[in-house]
């Protein structure tokens, strides 16, 4: 009697997990598309007041670790309270600040504002493809995914050399790189959601976000080194 009683309800459990992951997974994709506001601004206030070249290559890269890292740590702690969401939408305005020194380079090309437009549709159409893959692919992402992560470390380190030795052909080479491995962990991330590993909306949207700050900013630092008309 008590193993019918199971039989039953089955239906019932597979139906409540699958709600509670498409309100995760429409949670993420809403809190994702807001996160774009602050950035926007943060971009735009770094470019109209030209703070990050004033500080200097080196000064900004320790600002920026310093701000990221601190930022993604609060976000973490706070995801589960009323907290959470301030404080990524400020991670997210933070880091649309420490985008406005490329920007600021690349709009000042002939085409530089076709330039970001080319960059955002390029990124935005990353995502989609991403997204609507992660509804497709059945295999388990994970090992690959940590063999991504070894790669995710070894471009901060050369990204964060190459602000001290300006190679340009070492930043076309983690632009790309960049482009590849951020537009994996887009899928790997939404494919979690969908799959119920991850059940925290802002977590998701952090995860998400990271991967595409990534991939529009190494497509349009490919576009400036390639596609500017000085």
């Amino acid at each position: 009697m008590e193993q019918e009683l199971r039989t039953i309800d089955l239906p019932a459990r597979v139906g409540v997990a699958a709600t509670e992951r498409n309100r995760v997974l429409r949670n993420t994709y809403w809190l994702l598309a807001l996160s774009m506001v602050p950035t926007v601004l943060g971009a735009w206030i770094g470019v109209s007041s030209g703070l990050l070249q004033a500080m200097g290559p080196g000064l900004g890269l320790v600002v920026f670790l310093v701000g990221a890292f601190g930022l993604m740590f609060a976000v973490e702690k706070y995801k589960n309270s009323a907290a959470g969401v301030p404080i990524l939408l400020g991670f997210t305005f933070f880091m649309g600040l420490m985008l406005s020194r490329l920007l600021a380079v690349v709009l000042s090309k002939g085409n530089g504002a076709s330039l970001v437009m080319l960059a955002f549709g390029g990124t935005a159409a990353v995502f989609f493809a991403m997204a609507s893959a992660s509804t497709l692919v059945k295999r388990d992402l994970s090992g690959l995914a940590k063999f991504m992560l070894i790669g995710v470390v070894l471009l901060v380190v050369a990204a964060i050399a190459n602000v001290f030795v300006q190679s340009g052909a070492l930043l076309v080479t983690v632009s790309v790189l960049a482009i590849g491995i951020f537009s994996f962990f887009i899928l790997y991330d939404l494919k979690r959601v969908q799959d119920g590993e991850e059940t925290n909306y802002i977590s998701a949207t952090l995860g998400v976000y990271l991967s595409l700050f990534n991939v529009f900013q190494s497509l349009l630092a490919l576009l400036g080194i390639f596609g500017g008309d000085d």
